[in-house]
């Protein structure tokens, strides 16, 4: 399996500075970074760590989720994932990522609405990116259409 990149540049302070983050691997593009901006409601066009980590979070975690719905003998037709990533400070300093919350709405043929429950807690549990966050609550709200 191959190893991804991304880099980031960076000048300046933490308040004043800002920064590029680049996916290099995909090449698919360059996006402006910066802390305030970060912490602030509106991201004003800039992305952030916990947005990518969103992006990451939802894309890996509806392939996991289709894998495991075509593994029972069952057909996923569509499956809309968001990740919800939250930055809060942290107690001991700083601040941490304090949850993310998974919400997924599938059409699915050939499974009933307990099923897609117990394939979607699958998922979660068996998703690469997860399971790189366990030191992180994930909570998941998933649901058929």
């Amino acid at each position: 399996m191959p190893t991804r990149t991304a880099r980031t540049a960076w000048n300046g302070t933490l308040m004043e500075g800002g920064g590029q983050v680049e996916l290099t691997s995909s090449g698919v593009g360059t996006y402006d970074v910066s802390f305030p901006k970060r912490a602030a409601d509106d991201a004003g066009g800039t992305t952030s760590p916990e947005e990518l980590i969103a992006a990451a979070h939802s894309s890996c975690f509806a392939m996991q989720l289709s894998a495991v719905i075509a593994e029972a003998g069952c057909t996923p037709v569509a499956l809309h994932v968001t990740a919800d990533v939250t930055l809060r400070p942290d107690p001991a300093g700083g601040f941490r990522i304090s949850g993310i919350h998974l919400t997924v709405r599938g059409e699915v043929e050939n499974l009933d609405a307990d099923g897609f429950v117990r394939a979607a807690e699958s998922a979660k549990a068996g998703c690469p990116v997860s399971k790189a966050l366990t030191g992180t609550e994930i909570t998941l709200d998933a649901a058929l259409d």
